[in-house]
């Protein structure tokens, strides 16, 4: 036997005992080992309130809006308004040349009277037995139409002072004193902007829950830090057919005239208010497939996996329609490397020593608007 061989065959067994004794003791190491629990951010379900609200842009529309025209052929002598500012109704916008239809009126009313005295005499004649019936009825057609004369020509000539239909904002002039103006030809226009249309369009889903009465606000890029409130006063009733939207229409009250027609805007359409519904931070729920889960800590802070049913949510908070109870403690964040029973440490919000360690209202989303349902 070589001296090689005699020594593997010394050392083999000595090798083998040393790691069968390592391998028991890690054997017996390991029965004992226990995972050490996982740091995660929890939030308590509350009960808030919930408001369903769509988004949709919109465009401003006046009240009222005309665009004020000739209805008759003249030169215009006058334009008594200023541009910009507000006429009351019946305010002349414009004042025609009228001279030969005053005329016209003129002669037209003594013809009238001329009708009307014949038509006296005869009648006198007719109960004195000394004119027939039929020159009585033809004195009598005489006069009416005579009078129909009269009442034309002076709408004609009442049509030479055009007036503004109702109270609103002018606009500017398209024509000048001196010009003449056919029919129809545009000089100015009047819109109502003491309170404005906004007309916008929604998806057919939400039809369920709109209702004429239901609050508006709109912002404008004008006003960035203006929010102006309406309701919705017109609910087509008419689905189109190929974007399958509704169309809206809502008035709001513009008192400081700050909204002009024509603005864009973006609406905030409330559909109902739920005040006690079930709300936890939005980063809470996750989702596999199509179904949304929370975990949910017992009180001996292990967790388990909770199927949701959502309603409302944003990107704040969601609301928890079924799955979960008011009080109720589910993981906010960290939940990512958790497993059924899992064992947790609660910390604060944001890290150690950070606000809403209990998972209390400083870690719910505040009170406010929320995005439609997804």
């Amino acid at each position: 036997m070589s001296l090689a061989s005699a020594i593997r065959r010394s050392i083999l067994p000595a090798v083998a005992l040393t790691l069968g004794l390592l391998s028991s003791s890690c054997a017996k190491g390991g029965a004992g080992f226990k995972m050490p629990p996982t740091p995660v951010e929890i939030s308590t379900v509350e009960a808030q309130s919930i408001t369903d609200q769509f988004h949709a842009v919109g465009t401003l529309e006046a009240r009222e809006n005309v665009k004020v025209v000739a209805e008759i052929s003249g030169v215009v002598r006058q334009l008594p308004f200023a541009e910009g500012q507000t006429v009351a109704a019946g305010s002349v916008i414009a004042r025609l040349e009228d001279s030969e239809l005053k005329a016209e009126a003129s002669r037209a009313e003594a013809l009238r009277d001329q009708a009307k005295t014949n038509h006296q005499r005869v009648n006198q004649l007719f109960d004195q037995r000394a004119a027939s019936q039929q020159e009585l009825d033809d004195t009598q057609s005489a006069l009416k139409v005579a009078e129909a004369n009269l009442a034309v020509a002076r709408t004609r000539l009442a049509k030479t002072r055009i007036v503004s239909p109702f109270s609103g904002a002018v606009g500017r002039r398209m024509v000048s004193p001196g010009a003449y103006l056919t029919v129809g030809q545009l000089i100015t226009e009047v819109a109502a902007i003491d309170e404005m249309k906004i007309t916008f369009s929604t998806p057919e889903r939400y039809l369920a829950q709109l209702r004429r009465g239901a609050a508006v606000n709109i912002t404008t890029t004008a006003y960035r830090g203006d929010v102006f409130s309406g309701t919705i006063n017109v609910i087509d009733p008419l689905i189109d057919p190929v974007t399958h939207t509704v169309q809206l229409e809502a008035r709001i009250p513009n008192r400081s005239h700050k909204l002009r027609p024509g603005m864009s805007a973006d609406v905030t359409a409330s559909l109902g208010e739920r005040p006690q519904a079930l709300v936890v931070p939005d980063e809470a729920v996750f989702g596999e497939g199509d179904q949304n889960f929370v975990y949910v800590v017992k009180p001996d802070s292990t967790v388990t996996r909770q199927a949701v049913v959502l309603g409302t949510r944003d990107s704040a908070r969601a609301e928890i329609v079924s799955g979960v109870k008011e009080g109720d403690r589910v993981v906010r964040a960290g939940y990512q490397k958790l497993f059924e029973g899992a064992r947790v440490m609660p910390m604060p919000a944001g890290g150690p020593g950070g606000p809403g360690a209990d998972g209390g209202p400083g870690d719910a989303a505040t009170a406010g608007g929320t995005k439609g349902k997804r």
